[in-house]
């Protein structure tokens, strides 16, 4: 495995700074508890220094050609799949996702947004409409300074996810990652810089929700983009209307699972566990509510318990909660119905001597 700990907590200009004036923030495995490394909040000096760079090199490379554009990030995408081990044990670290996760799922999704608005990039064109013998056309134009806020779930896809299409717009990004994993978009950062991309174009700082404040209200910001929570989402989205800036927001998800009465006992039970503990809480997806009547019969609701106590910490999918906080939240860890409901263990983890590993039905 790699050595996770960072360079320098934050990527400006086309190069690694570092800071220590800002407040500490550890980064811990969440698989073992174990502190990895460290990263300082931007301190206000920091903020203006990335959103300073960002707008002086955002005017050459609007006035590139999206072909231009689209070449550079193709060529990061290419960089990104062969590195793909490395940066999917540096997810895995900076997640506590098993690696037979991350080899699959992460940094082959970043490369692929990274391809695909690569590839969109030259084809990014205005509309000529006939008026009879008069015309009209348009033209598109980039927004300008673009602010991407990441959640903690998807971090090296998220960074490429907001990067890649606001770069091929000949936009310039300011990311800030989720405090809680703050590794995994230095090395998006770093791999787009060394792919040809201009410095000042793709810039990450660390620090927690009042960074993102000050990001988000600074009057050189033209378009902010936030994956995050629905409380979250208020905040900026009013913060972002104080300066008319346009705002795209992904926030979390509930999805109830649906069991009918014609349903095959077995395979309900099984779909449960699949959709809840499984994910733990990491996908939009993850199942929050049990709803029929025969999801509160007792056969299921015996079954269950049963059923969770065969299955083994080593599975393939199994992952630990993402921090303390969340870990010591009971709503985080419970199904959302009637019957089945986690309870987590005091001490810490089943399995381990640290971390935070859930215990169900202990």
């Amino acid at each position: 495995m790699i050595d996770p700990k960072p360079t320098a907590s934050h990527f400006i200009n086309g190069a690694y700074v570092e800071d220590t004036e800002g407040a500490a923030i550890d980064v811990i495995y969440p698989a073992t508890g174990e502190v990895i490394g460290r990263v300082h909040s931007a301190t206000p000096q920091i903020v203006q220094a990335a959103l300073a760079a960002a707008k002086a090199a955002q005017p050459a490379w609007a006035a590139m050609t999206g072909t231009e554009r689209g070449r550079i990030l193709r060529r990061a995408a290419d960089m990104m799949r062969a590195q793909n081990r490395s940066l999917s044990e540096l997810e895995t670290y900076d997640t506590g996702k098993p690696l037979q996760e991350t080899l699959v799922a992460d940094a082959t999704s970043a490369a692929d947004a990274l391809e695909y608005f690569g590839g969109l990039a030259g084809s990014l064109t205005g509309e000529h409409v006939q008026f009879g013998e008069d015309f009209i056309y348009t033209i598109r134009e980039p927004l300008g300074l673009c602010v991407g806020i990441g959640a903690w779930n998807y971090p090296t896809q998220i960074a490429a996810w907001k990067g890649a299409p606001a770069l091929a717009c000949g936009n310039a990004m300011v990311f800030k990652p989720s405090e809680t994993t703050p590794l995994c978009a230095l090395k998006v950062a770093e791999i787009l810089h060394e792919a040809g991309l201009p410095a000042g174009l793709y810039n990450v700082v660390q620090g927690l929700g009042d960074v993102g404040a000050a990001l988000v209200s600074d009057p050189l910001v033209d378009k902010v983009s936030l994956t995050g929570s629905l409380p979250t989402g208020r905040k900026v989205y009013a913060a972002a209307a104080e300066g008319m800036r346009h705002v795209t927001m992904e926030l979390g998800g509930k999805s109830p699972l649906i069991i009918f009465d014609d349903a095959e006992l077995e395979a309900a039970v099984s779909g449960a566990i699949l959709a809840n503990f499984i994910p733990l809480g990491r996908f939009a997806q993850t199942a929050h509510a049990f709803s029929s009547k025969k999801a509160s019969s007792p056969p299921f609701s015996s079954a269950s318990p049963s059923a969770w106590r065969q299955r083994s910490w080593g599975i393939p999918w199994m992952r630990p909660a993402i921090s303390d906080r969340w870990f010591q939240s009971d709503s985080a860890i419970s199904w959302k119905g009637s019957l089945l409901r986690a309870r987590r263990k005091g001490r810490g983890s089943s399995v381990a001597a640290h971390g935070w590993i859930v215990q169900a039905f202990g």
